[in-house]
């Protein structure tokens, strides 16, 4: 069927992609179904709907032109809700997919913690609204401590700081934006991790000052990768706070090139491995297995939401996180693919 307004009349979400994957239109019912305007879906690759796990990736990726059903995939538009379907792909006439969402029960009895509940959902998107005040004042705060210093002449590292806190307030701004109205995300472009990753070490120089020692070891032959900078930063930085917050004494952000590496079921030819390391108390071993769940965290003060988001931002870049544990030596492990046109390193 290719008669967009045929489909359109279905009640039966549906969505169409280009030989690129990336979603060419949508249904109404499609829109209807993910919570946002079906106008809104266009240019975002379908894989980045898969809210948990790369099956939908793998197949996508996978050559071939035959039809398959998966079933059980969570879904989820950016800043919304999981949804769960089994999804029925068949190839298009000329490149691309068609995808058809059969939903299925969003909160089945034997697995309930899958699904952020309504009630949370909508305690967040009130707590961003209330925040936005507060953060309109701190910024116009910094703004006149970053005037006053331009008008001295020895003050390099004030101006650094002010401009600082206006970028992240800048930051948090953008992500209360994204929880009160969500937008499709960014499209990537080549970036410097070791970039990303300067930002995050003066946010953890600010943060906790000379009670860390935070360690660089960075490998200088790094191609760029496709990303969106400010999603990399939130990631790490939440990773680096999870670590400083555990107790550690000392933190080692590292950068590798692997070689024919596999991301969930995808060999790649490049990847990036980052690891933050650190010798805290660990992750407990009570929440380990669920430690990526939103409202899961292994503090009593913890929002249990630093792991969810870091998560995400890796599959947002199809990417993987991971992580090794024991008390005195934690390991997340974050795996970003590399163009596959980057040169090779010795």
């Amino acid at each position: 069927m290719t008669d967009v307004a045929a489909l359109d009349a279905l009640s039966t979400p549906v969505a169409w992609t280009g030989a690129d994957g990336c979603i060419v239109g949508a249904n109404s019912a499609f829109g209807r179904w993910l919570g946002v305007g079906a106008r809104r879906l266009p240019g975002l690759p379908l894989a980045a709907l898969e809210a948990d796990g790369t099956r939908l990736a793998t197949w996508l990726e996978a050559p071939g032109d035959e039809a398959i059903r998966l079933r059980r995939l969570a879904f989820a538009f950016p800043g919304q809700l999981q949804r769960f379907a089994d999804a029925a792909l068949s190839p298009r006439d000329g490149g691309g997919w068609w995808l058809e969402a059969h939903p299925v029960d969003e909160f089945p009895g034997e697995d309930p913690v899958q699904a952020l509940p309504l009630a949370v959902a909508a305690a967040l998107k009130g707590l961003a609204h209330e925040l936005r005040n507060p953060l309109a004042g701190v910024k116009g705060a910094a703004q006149l401590l970053a005037r006053r210093a331009e008008r001295r002449l020895d003050n390099d590292e004030e101006r650094e700081l002010t401009a600082l806190i206006c970028s992240e307030v800048d930051r948090l701004a953008a992500l209360l934006d994204r929880l009160l109205s969500p937008a499709p995300p960014r499209p990537h472009s080549p970036l410097n991790i070791h970039a990303v990753l300067e930002r995050v070490l003066r946010l953890a120089e600010s943060d906790a000052g000379w009670a860390v020692r935070l360690v660089r070891d960075y490998d200088p032959s790094l191609p760029e990768v496709d990303g969106d900078e400010d999603r990399l930063v939130q990631a790490a930085w939440n990773l680096v706070r999870n670590a400083i917050e555990a107790g550690a004494a000392n933190v080692t952000l590292r950068t590798r090139v692997e070689h024919g590496a596999r991301i969930g079921e995808v060999a790649h030819a490049l990847v990036l491995r980052l690891e933050i390391v650190d010798d805290g108390r660990g992750v407990p071993e009570e929440v380990a297995e669920q430690v990526f769940l939103p409202l899961v965290s292994g503090r009593a003060e913890g929002t249990g939401l630093g792991l969810a988001l870091a998560q995400q931002v890796a599959r947002e870049h199809r990417g993987s996180l991971a992580f090794r544990s024991r008390p005195g030596h934690t390991v997340f492990t974050l795996l970003l693919p590399l163009p596959t046109e980057a040169p090779e390193h010795g």
